[in-house]
């Protein structure tokens, strides 16, 4: 009898926040869902030819990364200063692994640079321009301003700049009523059980001091652990750092052996909840079990899985 084959599937974010089909054209939600079966099938190809869940969700973020209606890589939003400050980071969940990266300029792919700095700087997290120069020494591909600039993007900025109010929002709320925290990440599991996640963000627009999000913080916004699950998170930072929303999801199933679905919606629709922070999140087990929880009006998001085909979904 032949050999029956291990469940395997890669599952997506783009994103979530008050995303309402009244106020979405007909021609963006198509863009949208382009760049988001893009992305899945970059990583289910790989998942497919038997390669690792690590390699699946670097491929699935890059995607997203490159496609610019998404706030990270190419579409990032500008910061007080006008200049652009990305966030990112991977995790492994076979041995606990991890690499991030925050407040880099021009890399054209963060969550590539993370996984060098998982590998090959023998730490966890680096920032700054410090990290750009090694992202250099390391062969990674660099741009200039120009490549991450995107006309929407600067307007919202030009909106807010000299204001005191930073935006969460992906694009203009006036124009499409779309408020939406841009983050892209992506958890998968492949043939030979491992799961692994990954987060790419370009943060905030109008952003001041440096700020970082929940993005590169392994535990906040990002983890894997073949024992429990794996995570990618995307929302009001603040809130997701202090709630250590990632790693919570894993806690409460290995210390209190609650099941995917009920500790994603434990952490996402109780405890986030009652801290006041929005946003969601997609997670996976190493059974292949799929959550995509969220407590926004809706998120942008996605599986495909060897057994239970593909699914591409935006609102609630």
């Amino acid at each position: 009898m032949e050999e029956s084959k291990k469940p395997f599937c890669i599952v997506i974010h783009g994103g979530a926040g008050t995303i309402l089909k009244s106020l979405m054209t007909e021609q963006k939600e198509k863009e949208y869902k382009s760049g988001l079966k893009a992305a899945l099938d970059a990583g289910y190809q790989i998942l497919e030819k038997g390669g690792s869940s690590l390699d699946a969700v670097e491929a699935a973020v890059s995607a997203l990364e490159d496609f610019p209606l998404f706030n990270a890589g190419k579409g990032a939003v500008f910061t007080n200063k006008g200049t652009h400050e990305m966030d990112a980071s991977i995790m492994d969940g076979s041995n606990l692994e991890a690499g991030a990266v925050s407040g880099i300029s021009h890399v054209k792919n963060p969550v590539q640079f993370a996984r060098v700095i998982k590998e090959k700087s023998g730490h966890v997290f680096l920032s700054g321009q410090d990290a750009e120069n090694y992202a250099q020494t390391m062969g990674l591909k660099l741009e200039d301003d120009s490549y991450f600039y995107e006309a929407g993007r600067y307007k919202q900025w030009q909106d807010v700049k000299d204001s005191d109010s930073y935006q969460l929002d992906h694009s203009d709320k006036q124009e499409t009523g779309e408020k939406k925290f841009g983050t892209v990440g992506a958890v998968a599991l492949d043939m030979n059980g491992n799961i692994s996640a990954a987060t790419s963000t370009g943060g905030m627009t109008n952003k001041k001091y440096g700020r970082v999000g929940d993005t590169p913080m392994i535990g906040a916004g990002t983890y894997a652990n073949n024992k429990t699950c794996a995570v990618s998170c995307t929302g009001h930072g603040e809130y997701f750092i202090r709630a250590v929303v990632a790693y919570d999801v894993s806690c409460l199933m290995e210390y209190k052996g609650l099941n995917l679905n009920d500790a994603c919606e434990e952490v996402v629709n109780k405890k986030l909840v009652e801290l006041g922070g929005e946003g969601g999140l997609v997670a996976l087990d190493a059974k292949g079990n799929i959550c995509m929880s969220f407590n926004s009006e809706g998120m942008y998001r996605g599986f495909k899985h060897s057994e239970n085909g593909e699914q591409i979904e935006i609102y609630r």
